[in-house]
């Protein structure tokens, strides 16, 4: 079985993952059920504190809770002792799985148990969760892909065969998770989008994110690559929970792009941002970054990929487009 703690504060991809001796969630439960010390007990298993989750067995031991002995008995201690922020519907256990979300008073957080049948019957929303930097690069010839979940079209449709899918892991407030629906730039490949975005209007479909106007204003005019437009924006001043990084950018390129490269220039980190701690990686169909963002609360994640790159990792591009939409990957 497999743990996974969806946490701003774990890593470059925000996440910790651990494996597990148990066959199944129930399985995991009931051997600690009885344990001495429930706090240290669940950081030893699970590598670390998992906000809220030694609740249930601090409750056992409190109360002489008889130990589980079916999923329907464990949902129903869950749901009278576990300690969330949230009602019952963020409390989600089947026999497969287990999915919490919960909140810090800063941040939400959610964690995952997820036995091996779920894991191998439903890589099209999991296979993310498994995944360190940096994800796999691809290339070949443009095939059949189709995004399972709802994608925003910010642009008109280009006039080429791949598109374009943006995924922009963050936030601006305590309502952290996938509160940013995916993008996508139909008939438009990775390699296309500078130019796209230089002359695309920003008004022209659903709306921009701020990091997509800052994504666009800092390509350089000419630029046919979006590396280095991407190392500009590790530079950009803000994209902090304590930080307010959106200007007033103008419509026109060359005027956003001067704007922007100002701001680069005389703007100031806070909260221990460091952008020598971020990690970026581009190829020809995929661009990925892992950006420091703050000492508080870690890195964010922007993902550009096409359809060569997904078509050659279709699980893995599902599971990310869903990981973003919902913080349940097993949300229908």
């Amino acid at each position: 079985m497999h743990f996974v703690y969806r946490s701003h504060y774990e890593g470059l991809f925000s996440k910790r993952v651990r494996r597990l001796p148990d066959e199944t969630v129930l399985n995991w439960f009931r051997r600690g059920w009885d344990c001495d010390d429930p706090e240290s007990w669940v950081e030893n298993e699970l590598g670390g504190d998992v906000y809220g989750l030694d609740s249930i067995f601090e409750a056992a031991r409190k109360h002489g809770l008889s130990r589980p002995a079916t999923t329907s008995e464990l949902r129903e201690l869950l749901h009278q002792h576990l300690y969330v922020e949230g009602d019952e519907d963020f409390i989600r256990l089947d026999d497969h799985s287990l999915r919490v979300r919960t909140d810090d008073d800063e941040v939400e957080l959610a964690y995952f148990f997820l036995d091996d049948k779920v894991v191998a019957t439903a890589p099209d929303r999991l296979a993310y969760l498994f995944q360190s930097w940096p994800l796999p690069g691809a290339g070949g010839e443009v095939t059949s892909f189709v995004a399972d979940v709802p994608v925003a079209v910010v642009t008109p449709a280009g006039t080429g065969d791949a598109s374009t899918y943006a995924v922009f892991l963050t936030f601006y407030d305590g309502a952290s998770l996938a509160c940013s629906q995916p993008l996508v730039f139909p008939g438009v490949g990775l390699w296309e989008l500078p130019g796209h975005l230089r002359t695309a209007d920003p008004d022209s479909g659903a709306a921009w994110p701020p990091e997509l106007l800052v994504l666009r204003a800092l390509v350089a005019p000419e630029e046919d690559a979006v590396g280095p437009a991407l190392e500009r924006c590790n530079r950009w001043p803000g994209f902090n929970l304590n930080a307010d990084p959106w200007p007033n950018l103008p419509n026109e390129h060359g005027p956003a792009h001067h704007e922007a490269m100002a701001l680069i220039a005389s703007g100031r980190y806070v909260d221990g941002r460091r952008p020598d701690a971020s990690r970026i990686e581009v190829d020809d169909h995929l661009a990925q970054v892992a950006m420091h963002c703050g000492q508080s609360f870690g890195y964010q994640q922007w993902f550009l990929f096409d359809n060569v790159w997904a078509a050659a990792h279709p699980d893995l591009a599902q599971s990310l487009l869903s990981y973003s939409n919902h913080w349940d990957p097993l949300e229908d």
